[in-house]
């Protein structure tokens, strides 16, 4: 059993804990070591732009955090607080897609319906607001759920990292 609430700033130790945990052992089998590494705190990370907006949901097993996940009104398409390019500028749910941001899931905890249920309540907060559809970048490991859950393919390319790394994403696009 599990339950969501909404982040505050008190969380952001033990999320950086889940995420890295979650990119060290979820991520192993679809990008190298390096990638993983060079990946975490810039483009796999906490974005304190989402816990101020109150957008940013965590599934807890009694006082365990065992996943994370937000959507955005925000511009920005992924990464932490220190991804280059960051860029806060409100969207108009008129005219432009929410942004689906930063899903992780313990390892222990997955394949357990969470990261649907986070989506959920993602997609419906961001129905709420007014948008109409959804816009995320996923990782090749999380492309299957967000596929499953009726996200379509739009692009398939590479976000230049540090040392001349570059991480595979895949961008993705639904109707709400």
């Amino acid at each position: 059993m599990w339950s969501l609430r909404v982040a505050g700033p008190d969380d952001v130790a033990a999320m950086t804990r889940l995420i890295e945990d979650s990119v060290q052992r979820l991520q192993a089998d679809d990008y190298t070591d390096e990638q993983r590494a060079a990946a975490l705190g810039v483009v796999f990370g906490v974005d304190s732009q989402l816990i101020r907006d109150g957008s940013y949901f965590l599934a807890m097993a009694g006082s365990e955090l065992v996943g994370c996940g937000a959507w955005s009104r925000r511009a920005n398409k992924f990464g932490a607080d220190a991804v280059p390019g960051k860029n806060d500028a409100m969207l108009d749910p008129a005219t432009d897609p929410a942004r689906i941001r930063s899903f992780f899931i313990h390892p222990d905890w997955a394949r357990r319906g969470i990261g649907s249920g986070i989506l959920t309540a993602c997609e419906d907060a961001a129905r709420a607001a007014g948008f109409q559809s959804a816009e995320l970048v996923a990782t090749v490991t999380g492309e299957a759920l967000y596929a499953a859950r009726g996200y379509a393919v739009t692009a398939r390319y590479e976000v230049p990292m540090a040392n001349g790394l570059r991480l595979p994403v895949i961008g993705m696009w639904k109707r709400l």
